[in-house]
C-alpha cells in the first residue's frame, strides 16, 4: 500500500476517535439537561468515572477478550494489556486502515458508552458507589465479550456459514442494545424516581433543568456520531466513508422529523425533548446499516425510528419504568430496529438475513439481561443500590458528593 493512503488512512482513524470521544461531552450535556440541578454533580461524576475507567478496562482486559483472533466464538481468554504484533505499524495490519495504536483508541472509545448509556437511565437515584461497580464489570467484562461476537469474528458473524451472518456496522446492537438491555434491568430493580408514578399509575413529568444543554449534547452526539459511524469504515475509503455520512446525517434528520410530527398529532404540543431524542433514535438507527443503505433508506429508516420514540416513551411510562433521559427508548428499542432493518432494507436485504439479524438481538438480549441482572441484584442485595429518601429529595450532590453544580443559587430544586 501506498505510503501516503496509509498515512491517510490513519490520520482519518484519529480524527473519529476524537469525535467519538467528544460524544461523551454531549452524553454529559443530555443527560444534566433532562435532570435536576440537585443531581448534576454526581451525573458529570458518572461520566468522567466511566470515560476513564472505561479506558483502562479496555487496556487491562477489554481489547484482547473482544478481539481474541482464533478463539471458541463465544468467549475469550483475558490476556492483561496490549502489546502490538510485528506489522501492527505497518500497512500491512488491517488492510492499511490503521496502526494497532489507532485500533485500541478507536475502539477503547466505543467501550465506556454501553455504560453512559444506563448512566441516564438510573439518573437521580442511585448510589454511586454500586454504580461504579458495575460500570466495571459491565464495560470490562460484558460489553466486550458481546462484541467478540460479531467483530471480534464469533459465532454471530458465521452464522450462515464462513461468508454470512449477523451484521452490525457499527454498533446499533453491540454498542447500544448492550447499553440498552443494561439499562433496562437496573431501572427495573432500581425502582422510579419520588414523584414519578401516582397510586394509580399515571406517570408525571419531572421536567429537565436545562434544555438548552440537552439541545447542545444533541447536537455534539449529532456531530460526533460522523466519527462512530465513518470511523466505522476502518479507513478513509472516500466512496464508503461518504455515504456514511450523509446516511447517517439523513437518519438523524428523519429521525427528529417523525418524532415531532407524531408527537404533536398525539399530544397537540411541539415537545422539544421528543424531537431531540428523535434526532437520537434516527442515528442509532441507521447505525447498524450505515454503509448498506440508500439516502433514500436511510430516511425511511429514521422516520420510523422517529415514530418508535414517540410511542416507545410513551410505553415504558406505560409499564411505570422510570428512563429520565429515554435511554431504553432511543438505544435499546431503536438500536433492535436498526439492527432489523439490515434484513429490510439496504444489500443484504432478505429473510435470511432478517433471521440473522434476530439471531443476534436475542443472544444479546439473553446474555446482557442474564448478566446485568447477576450484578445489580448482587449490589441490591449486599450493598443497595438506591439512595435514601431524604437524600433523594435533598439531591445526590450534596449527599453522595458534598458540593454542588451551582452553588451561588439552590433555588427551584425540588
Amino acid at each position: 500500500m501506498d505510503a501516503g493512503l496509509f498515512t491517510a488512512n490513519n490520520v482519518w482513524m484519529m480524527v473519529c476517535t476524537g469525535l467519538v470521544f467528544f460524544m461523551h461531552l454531549g452524553f454529559a450535556f443530555l443527560e444534566i439537561g433532562l435532570t435536576r440541578q440537585k443531581n448534576t454533580i454526581n451525573i458529570l461524576f458518572k461520566n468522567i468515572f466511566i470515560i476513564t475507567v472505561g479506558l483502562l478496562l479496555y487496556y487491562l482486559i477489554g481489547f484482547n477478550l473482544m478481539y481474541p483472533g482464533e478463539f471458541n466464538g463465544f468467549i475469550g481468554s483475558i490476556v492483561p494489556g496490549i502489546a502490538p504484533p510485528e506489522n501492527g505499524m505497518t500497512p500491512e495490519y488491517a488492510d492499511g486502515g490503521y496502526t494497532w495504536w489507532t485500533d485500541f483508541l478507536f475502539q477503547g472509545m466505543f467501550a465506556a458508552t454501553a455504560a453512559t448509556i444506563v448512566s441516564g437511565a438510573v439518573a437521580e437515584r442511585i448510589k454511586i458507589g454500586p454504580f461504579m461497580i458495575f460500570t466495571i464489570l459491565y464495560v470490562g467484562l460484558v460489553y466486550p465479550i458481546v462484541g467478540s461476537w460479531q467483530w471480534g469474528g464469533g459465532f454471530l458473524s458465521t452464522l450462515g456459514g464462513d461468508d454470512a451472518g449477523f451484521y452490525d456496522f457499527a454498533g446499533s446492537t453491540l454498542v447500544h442494545s448492550v447499553g440498552g438491555w443494561g439499562a433496562l434491568i437496573a431501572i427495573y430493580l432500581l425502582g422510579a424516581r419520588i414523584g414519578k408514578f401516582d397510586e394509580d399509575g399515571k406517570a408525571n413529568a419531572i421536567p429537565g433543568h436545562n434544555i438548552p444543554l440537552a439541545t447542545a449534547g444533541v447536537l455534539i452526539l449529532w456531530l460526533g456520531w460522523f466519527g462512530f459511524n465513518g470511523g466505522s469504515v476502518l479507513s478513509a475509503d472516500p466512496a464508503t466513508t461518504s455515504l456514511v455520512l450523509v446516511t447517517t446525517s439523513l437518519a438523524a434528520a428523519a429521525g427528529g422529523v417523525g418524532a415531532i410530527i407524531l408527537s404533536t398529532i398525539l399530544t397537540k404540543n411541539m415537545d422539544l425533548t421528543m424531537f431531540l431524542n428523535g434526532i437520537l433514535g434516527g442515528l442509532v438507527g441507521i447505525t447498524a446499516g450505515a454503509d448498506l443503505m440508500s439516502p433514500n433508506e436511510a430516511v425511511v429508516i429514521g422516520l420510523i425510528a422517529g415514530a418508535i420514540i414517540v410511542l416507545g416513551v410513551s410505553f415504558v411510562d406505560r409499564i411505570r419504568l422510570d428512563d429520565p433521559v429515554g435511554a431504553v427508548t432511543v438505544h435499546l428499542i431503536c438500536g433492535i430496529w436498526g439492527t432489523l432493518a439490515v434484513g429490510l432494507f439496504g444489500s443484504m436485504a432478505g429473510m435470511d438475513q432478517f433471521l440473522y439479524q434476530l439471531a443476534g438481538v436475542g443472544a444479546a438480549g439473553v446474555f446482557c439481561c442474564i448478566t446485568a441482572f447477576i450484578i445489580i441484584f448482587g449490589l441490591k442485595k449486599t450493598i443497595g443500590i438506591r439512595v435514601s429518601k431524604d437524600e433523594e429529595i435533598e439531591g445526590l450532590d450534596i449527599n453522595e458528593h458534598g458540593m454542588d453544580a451551582y452553588s451561588d443559587f439552590r433555588l427551584n430544586q425540588h
